[in-house]
């Protein structure tokens, strides 16, 4: 099928405050699975663009940490059958170097990544002289200087197309929601950087389909 939607009108609907709808399944597990649930989303009419983890770092070892690069290969595919861009989660220069190589639309800096300053570091080296966008996510701490920090190193590697995404975040005990939103964090950085495209993870933050 014929890309329609492109990395480049996604990116212009964020830059234009527009509404974007990004989905998929948190894991990649088999390409039946990836290819499947991109065909429903896209016949829907309503995504922009399809994720799904191909790298997971989980709490524990031993947990199902991702199928790795060869689920690229199937989100290439997805593309080829939907037009749905696909984006995926970097965390090393490994994962960028596989990612552009099977031309990724958009990468995104998930909430592990961005609390460790060196592992940003690393994938902003990774991405010197690219011109991809790259989403990123809150940190797993409510800590907006690690947030901003991150930014900041992905801007003096070059990367113009930046956008956030609130994600919530992490709490010890029982609450209303998996990740507490603590909403005036991303406030404060829209307030700081009022020109920053900013993408709210509702999966996350609710953790049920009931809220």
């Amino acid at each position: 099928m014929e890309q329609t939607i492109t990395a480049q009108s996604v990116w212009q609907k964020l830059a234009n405050k527009q509404p974007v709808i990004i989905s998929g399944p948190c894991s990649a597990e088999t390409e039946l699975q990836v290819l499947e649930t991109a065909i429903r989303l896209a016949k829907t009419g309503k995504v922009d663009m399809l994720r799904a983890g191909i790298w997971k770092p989980r709490t524990k070892p031993g947990n199902f940490e991702g199928v790795g690069t060869e689920g690229l290969v199937w989100l290439q595919k997805a593309r080829e059958i939907t037009g749905l861009p696909f984006t995926i989660e970097v965390a090393t220069a490994k994962h960028v170097e596989d990612s552009l190589k099977h031309a990724a639309d958009i990468l995104w800096i998930g909430a592990r990544t961005t609390v460790n300053p060196f592992s940003v570091q690393e994938v902003a080296d990774a991405l010197q002289g690219v011109d991809i966008p790259v989403f990123v996510k809150n940190p797993v701490n409510p800590d907006l200087d690690l947030w901003i920090g991150a930014i900041e190193r992905l801007q003096k590697a070059g990367i113009k197309r930046i956008a956030v995404v609130h994600r919530g975040f992490s709490n010890y005990g029982n609450t209303e929601y998996r990740n507490a939103p603590m909403w005036h964090i991303p406030i404060e950085l829209k307030r700081r950087m009022p020109d920053m495209p900013m993408l709210c993870d509702p999966s996350h933050i609710g953790g049920r389909r009931d809220i």
